[in-house]
């Protein structure tokens, strides 16, 4: 249900880290920057963690370029040990982030042309299937070993990025990035 380009309704969040909070099911981390021109639209990268992650553990990658280059870092966490598309299908988690991106967007103008999906392993999957399904909400997708695509019906047209290790053994680029790609070509 969300969509980005709403004017934001309540007052800017200080720099740090904020914690969104869900009735049911782990917080999402929020990391705003120094530095942001309150009304001025700002960037904001959702980064989705790999199986049995949390945000605690992709976050010490992303806080400093996040700091440097002043975007906002989203870092949701799965109810379950993985997201809930790879357990069977779009459900709590989807439910969560859509209400996470809500709450962000109260805050701050987001920049719809900056707006994306980032994920690894598992989180790569759920960053790739969400960001092209829903490709009017993220204009850029950043897969990291991903090991499957499951779009429904595509809206927009997203940047995409994928990076695969040649040696992963787990999820073979054999079997994954490379009909990733394939399939987004074509």
């Amino acid at each position: 249900a969300f969509r980005p380009g709403a004017a934001p309704t309540a007052a800017p969040l200080p720099p740090g880290r904020h914690g969104l909070s869900f009735a049911d099911g782990r917080e999402a981390v929020l990391v705003v920057p120094e530095g942001l021109v309150p009304g001025e639209p700002v960037p904001l990268l959702v980064m989705f963690h790999g199986a049995g992650g949390e945000a605690n553990r992709v976050l010490p990658h992303l806080v400093p370029h996040a700091r440097a280059r002043r975007f906002l870092l989203l870092a949701p966490q799965s109810m379950f040990v993985t997201w809930d598309i790879v357990i069977g299908g779009h459900g709590p988690d989807l439910q969560r982030l859509d209400g996470a991106l809500s709450t962000v967007a109260t805050h701050f103008a987001l920049d719809p042309a900056r707006l994306a999906f980032a994920g690894f392993s598992d989180g790569g999957s759920y960053a790739l299937s969400l960001g092209v399904t829903n490709g009017d909400v993220a204009s850029h997708v950043i897969a990291l070993s991903a090991g499957f695509m499951n779009t429904f019906t595509q809206a927009g047209a997203p940047r995409v990025f994928l990076a695969h290790g040649r040696a992963d053994r787990q999820l073979p680029i054999e079997t994954s990035a490379h009909p990733h790609a394939k399939r987004l070509l074509d």
